[in-house]
């Protein structure tokens, strides 16, 4: 079909002759474009010992799927079904675990932010968890696009006995596919109250060219590969020792770590320039850390 031109229009042109229709003939035309808007929430309760689905809603193109877990936590896997993200483009989650109750919250794949023509995309995430209850936030890596951008923030509130182990992953340009990033913006604030005490507040943001701003020894020394996990528990500080034995047990020479733990919090830092190595690394790191296999999406 030639551009501009649409399906023939039933008039004629005095001689018997029948005309193209052009936008212009059919009246107004809606230029806006269609926009990502989708929000999710899932709670567990316990109930006779056991960890069952209390709430599920999902609007949108962020959807939940509950894949049957014989010899593990209840899990709940996250879907953006538009595929990305993009400039103006908008998802939340809200999770929440009851007392006495653990669940697990991962991703089906990884999450793209794609270039945006103008504004950002925006990923708003809250998380409850009650006492003794366990709630692990293991998504799978959110990949930055050239001249993409995104703001994201993670909430969570913890009862005073609630455990929280929260990992994020960020990829800015995959080596293997010869991706490349000059420019990017990208805003990550994380705050995790106990008690409805902060106890924990991070923020990073991104603006410009990767090269620059992750170059020096201070940011990541030019590696685009960066992922943060946190044990937010009472005796968080206990596995320290775990935690550096997991780095050494899967270090890899790509990979740089590093674990410190403080107030009931224990985080690790991995920076690399290969996504897949890092990867492989996580997989193994929290296998061994938290003595379980990860969900399998994350194998796929």
């Amino acid at each position: 079909m030639a551009d501009g031109i649409l399906p023939a229009k039933r008039q004629g042109d005095g001689n018997g002759m029948y005309g193209a229709a052009t936008a212009s003939d059919l009246g107004p035309q809606d230029t806006r474009l269609q926009r990502v808007n989708g929000s999710a929430r899932i709670r567990f309760t316990g109930a006779g010992g056991r960890t069952r689905l209390a709430d599920l809603y999902q609007q949108g193109s962020a959807k939940i799927r509950l894949p049957k877990v014989y010899d593990g936590a209840d899990t709940a896997v996250l879907i953006n079904t538009a595929g990305g993200l993009t400039g103006g483009d908008a998802l939340t989650y809200d999770v929440a675990v009851d007392d006495a109750t653990h669940a697990i919250v991962t991703s089906q794949t990884a999450e793209r932010a794609y270039r945006s023509n103008s504004g950002s995309a925006k990923v708003t995430t809250s998380l409850k968890v009650g006492d003794d209850a366990t709630l692990e936030w293991l998504p799978q890596e959110t990949i930055l696009f050239d001249r993409s951008s995104l703001s994201r923030s993670i909430s969570a509130d913890l009862a005073p006995e609630g455990r929280l182990l929260l990992l994020e992953t960020l990829v800015l340009g995959r080596r293997a596919m010869r991706e490349t990033v000059e420019k990017v913006w990208f805003r990550d604030r994380w705050r995790i109250r106990r008690g409805g005490k902060l106890v924990f507040a991070d923020d990073i943001r991104f603006d410009g060219d990767p090269g620059k701003f992750l170059g020096g020894q201070a940011a990541t020394g030019g590696d685009r590969t960066i992922a943060t996990f946190l044990d937010c528990t009472t005796d968080a500080e206990d596995r320290l020792s775990l935690a550096r034995s997991c780095l050494e047990a899967s270090r890899n020479h790509a990979i740089h770590a590093a674990a410190s733990a403080w107030n009931g919090l224990l985080t690790v830092r991995f920076v690399s320039d290969d996504s897949r190595i890092l990867r492989n690394t996580l997989v193994s790191f929290l296998t061994d850390y938290r003595s379980a296999d990860l969900p399998r999406v994350w194998h796929c």
